[in-house]
């Protein structure tokens, strides 16, 4: 048994799950994933290949009519089965997450956790109430409109969130009865094999879920390419966003993308200052500021930014970098050697720039931290057109600019190729309303950030993606229309109307 094995309580699944069976990759090849804290070897996992996925789906093709056929309430009580076996095993999932993602353990006990299960919750209660339409048409016809399955649905989830992400596509999938194969980040495959073990266990049919880890560029792309998967639903770099498209094109599959993010984060002069500093502290420094809606770029009025980047900058300071087993860590390590690497790289650009880092920028000096993927909290002053205020450093980074009018807010706001988040401060209730509607992102948030729930569509525009996850919006890009006319009692004359003799008789 590994040291990893022994802190959540027992073996780490590390094989391929497919038709409700776990099994090895067919030509034997292995990966290893490691702890972000110390870089030691947690598992060495079962790499799929384009022939795993094949077997994947067509295991999940197999499976498609009967789950398809099952009852909706059926479907949504070994959803909400489900759920509850995520909450009666929250602690060894919690670990595991922690272990594998760099995740501070009370992040993911109180936050990771909860929220999985609650997604499945949701989704389980949402299944039977997918509903269809009936349209008025003319006189004698009934046309009414149902919702249907779109079949199997191929799901590569990113390492930063991987087991509430694979709630997030699985929950409204397997609700509107789809079958799924799934393939979880090579960073951080562990959580996504645990939960196929309870997707197992509360009897949710062989060949429905399937989860195939492996190489983004050979399993990924090749279930993006399958001719067998219906819709593929990624979530990821922009990047890697259109290789899916491009390889999704072969038989014009659906593409759900939720991509990439430069949230910008408004503070107007008469903000609640300790809220927006709490609060934008949280929207960029929450998980080591790996998340696509992380607030990264603080804008803030110029005659209230010298005591809020006081404040600020003495917060990211303060927060306490550690072991992130450890229940009093604030922040672990970012989840790979090489992503640390690329998000110091941005530091430097900084200062190439002509940028001033007020804080950060570095890995922690404490030597029992020296042999993780550690980075300081970073706050940066610099110009709006540098690319640390463009592109996205997916780190404890963010920028700092300042503003006179909500005009030129906006102006800085909007100034971006993404779209998925961004936030505002004010006690203004007209402003909130008027600079919300204008700041062209999927989400925005007035007097707090990154909040999230399985009701609440979440998605972007522009190079953010398309598509939404969560809510019903999730449930129509899951299933597809057929609209069904019923001649009841119309009179329809001939359309072609028959010389005499040639009349049908009776």
């Amino acid at each position: 048994m590994t040291a990893a094995e022994g802190r959540t309580g027992g073996r780490i699944q590390d094989r391929l799950f497919i038709g409700g069976k776990f099994v090895d990759a067919l030509d034997g090849a292995t990966f290893e994933t490691l702890n972000p804290h110390n870089g030691s070897v947690l598992a060495s996992v079962a790499q799929g290949s384009s022939a795993d996925v094949d077997r994947a789906v067509a295991a999940a093709a197999a499976a498609f009519p009967a789950w398809a056929g099952l009852s909706a309430a059926a479907r949504g009580r070994l959803l909400l089965k489900l759920a509850d076996r995520i909450e009666e095993n929250a602690e060894d999932l919690a670990q595991l997450e922690t272990l594998d993602t760099g995740h501070p353990i009370r992040d993911s006990r109180a936050l990771d956790v909860p929220r999985t299960a609650a997604t499945f919750r949701y989704f389980g209660g949402m299944a039977d109430k997918i509903q269809g339409d009936v349209i008025p048409v003319e006189a004698g016809f009934l046309n009414y409109v149902l919702r249907e399955p779109l079949g199997v649905v191929g799901m590569i989830v990113p390492w930063n969130f991987p087991l509430m992400f694979c709630s997030w596509k699985m929950g409204p999938a397997l609700a509107a009865g789809n079958t799924v194969v799934m393939k979880p980040a090579a960073l951080t495959p562990l959580s996504a094999l645990r939960l196929a073990e309870l997707v197992a266990e509360v009897g949710i049919p062989d060949g429905v879920v399937n989860i195939v880890p492996g190489p983004g560029r050979t399993a990924g792309i090749h279930l993006a390419r399958h001719p067998g998967v219906a819709k593929i639903a990624f979530t990821g770099s922009t990047a890697t966003g259109r290789e899916i498209v491009e390889a999704s094109a072969g038989n014009l599959k659906r593409v759900q993308l939720e991509l990439g993010g430069k949230g910008a984060n408004i503070v107007f002069a008469d903000a609640d200052l300790t809220a927006a500093v709490n609060g934008s502290a949280f929207a960029i420094f929450h998980n080591q500021g790996q998340a696509c809606i992380a607030g990264s770029r603080l804008i803030l009025h110029e005659s209230i930014a010298h005591e809020f980047v006081a404040h600020f900058v003495a917060l990211a300071a303060s927060i306490r970098l550690g072991d992130p087993m450890d229940a009093t860590t604030e922040m672990g390590p970012l989840t790979s050697a090489g992503h640390r690497d690329r998000v110091l790289r941005y530091v430097e650009i900084a200062r190439e720039e002509g940028g001033t880092v007020l804080t950060g920028g570095a890995p922690p000096d404490d030597p029992a931290l020296a042999d993780g993927y550690y980075v300081r909290p970073t706050v940066v002053r610099a110009d709006p057109l540098s690319l640390v205020c463009r592109e996205e450093v997916f780190g404890p980074f963010v920028t700092v600019n300042t503003f006179r009018s909500d005009e030129e807010a906006l102006g800085l706001a909007n100034d971006s190729e993404y779209g998925l988040g961004g936030g505002l401060w004010t006690r203004d209730v007209s402003r909130a309303h008027a600079v919300a509607s204008r700041i062209r992102t999927g989400m925005v948030w007035i007097n707090t950030y990154k909040r999230v729930n399985p009701g609440s569509p979440f998605g972007g525009v522009g190079r953010s993606g398309y598509g939404r996850e969560m809510g019903f919006e999730a449930m129509r890009d899951y299933t597809e229309t057929k609209s069904i006319w019923l001649n009841v009692d119309a009179d329809i004359p001939p359309f072609y109307p028959r010389p005499k003799g040639l009349e049908t008789s009776g």
